[in-house]
């Protein structure tokens, strides 16, 4: 299944850490389970219009949850930290 761009990308992540990040052309966002470094490469680079120099992934296990009598797990989701070239950066996130 070929994902498209959009698809990829799911969500910015805007933690205190990701802003930290940000300075140093760092930027988190919350991406497909399934979208390899490659993907999210391209998407970044589609998307925002911007030079990436390397991406980073980890998948986030979900955390054991109970209501009750009822245990469950939040769900897993996968987390990609891109960094672009020097001087360049993602005006989408200049206002937070």
């Amino acid at each position: 299944m070929k994902l498209m761009a959009r698809d990829i990308i799911l969500a910015p992540i805007i933690t205190e850490k990701s802003h930290d990040g940000m300075e140093q052309g760092t930027y988190t966002f919350r991406v497909h389970p399934r979208a390899t470094k490659a993907d999210i490469h391209n998407a970044i680079e589609e998307i925002f219009k911007v030079e990436v120099m390397r991406v980073n992934t980890i998948t986030v296990k979900g955390k054991p949850r109970r209501m009750g009598y009822h245990v469950g797990r939040t769900p897993g989701w996968k987390k990609a930290m891109v960094t672009l070239v020097p001087g360049e950066s993602i005006e989408f996130f200049e206002g937070v």
